[in-house]
C-alpha cells in the first residue's frame, strides 16, 4: 500500500512538474518570438528617430524643394566631400570637387564619378552622413545620386550629380560640415 501511495505521489508530482515545464516553454517561445519581433522593428525605429533629429549623421533619402532655398549672403558654410567604397563592391568613386564654399540656402551642384572596375555589372547603394550631427537636417537634397540604387556595367564610369542647399536654419555657429557617402553593394531589383 505504502509502494502505491509512492507511486501516486511521484505521479502527482511528474504531472505537476510536466506541466510547469509547459509553462515555461511556452513563455520563454514568446520571449523569443518578441525578441525577435523587437530586432526587426529596431532598424526602421533607429532609422526614423535619425532622419527626424539628425542623430548619427542621418539625411533625408528624398528630394527637397529648391524654392524653400532663403539665400543668405552675410555667412559662408565649407562642405568637405569624402567618399568610401565599402569591400565587396568593385569601384572607384570620388568627388570631382573635394570641397565647396556655399551661403546657406545657396543652391550647389558637386559631381561624384564612379567607376565599376569589374568584369561584371554591379549595382551599389549610396548611404550619406553628415557631421557635425546638428547640421544634418539643414542639408536639403535636390537631386542625389543616393536616392537610388546605382547600375554600373563592366568599365562603365558614370558621373553622378549632387544638387542641395544648406537650410538658412543652419546655427551660426557652423561654418564647417562634412559630407561623407559610403557605397555598399546592393542587390539589382528585378524589375
Amino acid at each position: 500500500m505504502a509502494s502505491l501511495d509512492n507511486e501516486s505521489k511521484n505521479n502527482t508530482s511528474k504531472q505537476v512538474l510536466d506541466e510547469k515545464n509547459k509553462k515555461l516553454v511556452r513563455k520563454l517561445v514568446w520571449l523569443v518570438l518578441g525578441a525577435i519581433l523587437f530586432a526587426f522593428a529596431l532598424v526602421p525605429l533607429y532609422n526614423v528617430l535619425c532622419t527626424v533629429s539628425g542623430l548619427n549623421g542621418k539625411t533625408n533619402t528624398s528630394a527637397a524643394e529648391s524654392s524653400k532655398a532663403i539665400v543668405d549672403t552675410s555667412r559662408w558654410v565649407d562642405i568637405q566631400f569624402v567618399t568610401n567604397v565599402m569591400p565587396g563592391l568593385g569601384w572607384n568613386f570620388y568627388p570631382k570637387q573635394s570641397s565647396v564654399r556655399v551661403h546657406p540656402g545657396q543652391i550647389t551642384t558637386v559631381i561624384f564619378v564612379a567607376k565599376n572596375t569589374t568584369n561584371e555589372v554591379v549595382v551599389g547603394q549610396a548611404v550619406p552622413s553628415v557631421t557635425p550631427g546638428i547640421a544634418a537636417s539643414n542639408l536639403k537634397k535636390i537631386e542625389c545620386f543616393c536616392f537610388v540604387r546605382q547600375s554600373l556595367k563592366p568599365g562603365e564610369e558614370k558621373e553622378m550629380p549632387l544638387r542641395f542647399f544648406i537650410s538658412a536654419e543652419l546655427p551660426k555657429e557652423v561654418s564647417e560640415m562634412t559630407l561623407s557617402y559610403a557605397f555598399f553593394p546592393a542587390v539589382k531589383k528585378d524589375n
